[in-house]
């Protein structure tokens, strides 16, 4: 008799598999010679057999650091350790990587001077901030035929941000929107 729900008999499951270790370790390391390094090693070139022995007398795992050099590069660590180190770094280096912010203002093709002015307020706090502006025009059911105005729209307004920021994206239609990239002239102050 099959177990759970009727009709759905998917047979024996499949074990579960461990995920691969990222580096090659102590006995699954393939190379005859390596070389080795780390605190409290002679930094050389040994063979595997001489580089288990002296990361098992330390106590300490051998870790295939660099696979595709001639030696292999092997260094003797406490392979726990050195993947949370490794970790450690790599959330380090995406913490200082910059992240691009791009503010979108929309208009619509017969936007008042009122409007215009207002959101071209905001888009030179968004440009001091040191974020990239992307101004669209958004042209519902037969407003296309507008789209000269649409235009001129956002050159006047690319024109209006010219001592905050250069123009990346000139007007360009894509579908039923007209968009212009304004990226901020100096970084972040």
């Amino acid at each position: 008799m099959a177990l759970g729900r009727p009709g759905f008999n998917r047979g024996p499951r499949p074990p579960f598999k461990k995920k691969e270790a990222e580096h090659n370790i102590n006995e699954f390391i393939k190379a005859a010679e390596v070389r080795l390094v780390g605190d409290n090693v002679e930094v050389g070139v040994y063979s595997l057999q001489q580089a288990l022995a002296i990361a098992d007398e330390l106590e300490l795992d051998l870790v295939e650091i660099s696979p595709n050099a001639v030696p292999p590069v092997c260094k003797v660590v406490d392979y726990n350790k050195f993947l949370y180190e490794q970790k450690k770094k790599m959330k380090e280096i995406k913490a200082n990587a910059k992240q691009t912010v791009i503010k979108e203002i929309r208009f619509g093709p017969n936007t008042s001077d009122h409007d215009f002015q207002f959101k071209l307020k905001h888009a030179i706090s968004f440009l001091e901030n040191g974020e990239k502006v992307r101004a669209y025009v958004h042209f519902k059911g037969r407003a296309i035929v507008y789209k000269e105005m649409g235009e001129i729209l956002l050159l006047k307004f690319a024109q209006a941000l010219e001592e905050y920021g250069k123009v990346e994206q000139l007007p360009k239609l894509e579908g039923k929107r007209m968009f212009l990239t304004v990226a901020p002239k100096t970084g972040k102050k």
